[in-house]
């Protein structure tokens, strides 16, 4: 079973169609629901008790949690003068307090099952862009609280990933803006996304990619 937060679009989309194809069982946790999943559970990761309800939905599920993938992410653009604390306490709730509440809530059946984890963050964790502070900094903290858990799970058979891509085509910026981008020549297609998460969690349980950061690089 592979439960993936906000697969409703996007990268989790992508992701939940190929394990689909793939015989896995996929749980959606998102707002929306997701084709491609088997299980669809409604929950808006910026409460609490949905966040509780959610868990509750996913324990009562018999099979192995192969793994859980965070996907579930909202951008943030902020000039650094004008950050306003409603903005930045939805994008916290989303981006870093979800990913560690569900794992928290989770960690027993987790360990049990021997889980993966990733947690998607972006490169926007790794280096800094204009405007986009606040969004930076709840990337860098989901990297900060990847390399922690790597150090709870450090005895275990768990593996945890910190996934920072770059930018992929997707409605991200619409939602934040609502604007349109109009040009993704050069962006990243999400299911090229999707399969190299698919392949690295394919590997050996005696293999922890850690952390991968994935560029965009123009092509011809």
């Amino acid at each position: 079973m592979i439960i993936i937060t906000g697969a409703s679009d996007g990268l989790g989309l992508q992701l939940a169609k190929l394990y689909q194809a793939a015989g896995k069982k996929v749980v959606n946790v998102s707002r929306q629901t997701c084709t491609y999943a088997d299980v669809n559970i409604a929950c808006d990761l910026r409460e609490d008790a949905e966040i509780e309800a959610a868990v509750a939905r996913i324990t009562e599920e018999d099979e192995v949690i192969e793994a859980l993938v965070q996907c579930a992410g909202v951008l943030s653009i902020q000039p650094p003068n004008d950050v306003q604390q409603a903005s930045l306490h939805d994008l916290m709730l989303v981006n870093i307090e979800a990913q560690i509440l569900l794992v928290s809530k989770l960690f027993d059946r987790l360990v049990k099952d021997n889980s993966d984890i990733v947690n998607v963050s972006s490169t926007v964790g790794t280096k800094a862009y204009p405007s986009q502070a606040a969004y930076g900094a709840s990337k860098w903290a989901v990297r900060g609280f990847s390399e922690n858990l790597r150090v709870e799970f450090k005895d275990l058979p768990n593996r945890v990933i910190s996934f920072c891509p770059g930018g992929f085509e997707s409605d991200i910026f619409e939602k934040a803006t609502g604007s349109k981008n109009q040009d993704f020549t050069h962006w990243m297609k999400p299911y090229d996304i999707a399969v190299f998460i698919k392949q690295i969690l394919d590997l050996p349980k005696n293999m922890e990619v850690s952390e991968v950061i994935i560029n965009r690089k123009a092509s011809k």
